[in-house]
């Protein structure tokens, strides 16, 4: 049996993107909890990213709006992933820079909240450090933060395809 987004209506696109991004940020706990993976500020913000993607898919799911309504829930699902695009997209350009050429890691983000103003915590959190150039996990030869880059275009693609669906009918 054959599918494609052309038979989901828009309130299923939004639940495929919710157990999507339910089924990422379950996997970081785990990887976190059980694999003991220390998250990179790079990490954080894609996780960040993911709920923003999470809630705004889970409202959109329940609440069934018009057309009108369910454009504007997709154009911020479509900007979120976009975000997360840019940030895994810059981690694996950290990870890919040969290593003399990787920035010096920063303190610990727990210490830069406390001790920083908040514009350098958001420098932090978007700019990363050589802690995200690491790549302690992969799969299929990826490390997390090209897979997460994945998720997130897949993300962005499935939301593309809602807001086009929601177009008004004339």
């Amino acid at each position: 049996m054959s599918y494609s987004v052309k038979q989901f209506s828009v309130r299923h696109i939004h639940l495929i993107i919710f157990l999507i991004v339910g089924s990422l940020l379950g996997y970081a706990a785990f990887s976190m909890k059980i694999l003991g993976l220390e998250p990179c500020t790079l990490c954080i913000t894609q996780q960040f990213f993911y709920c923003l993607i999470g809630l705004s898919s889970f409202v959109a799911f329940f609440h069934d709006p018009v057309t009108t309504s369910s454009r504007v829930y997709s154009f911020f699902i479509s900007l979120f992933s976009l975000g997360g695009v840019w940030i895994s997209g810059r981690q694996i350009w950290l990870q890919g820079l040969p290593e003399d050429e990787v920035p010096l890691c920063g303190p610990p983000l727990e210490y830069i909240i406390d001790v920083f103003p908040f514009a350098d915590v958001i420098n932090a959190l978007f700019m990363g450090d050589g802690n995200c150039a690491e790549i302690p996990w992969q799969f299929l030869g990826l490390s997390m933060a090209a897979w997460s880059f994945i998720w997130f275009f897949i993300i962005l693609i499935l939301s593309i395809s809602a807001f086009i669906k929601a177009k008004p009918s004339l």
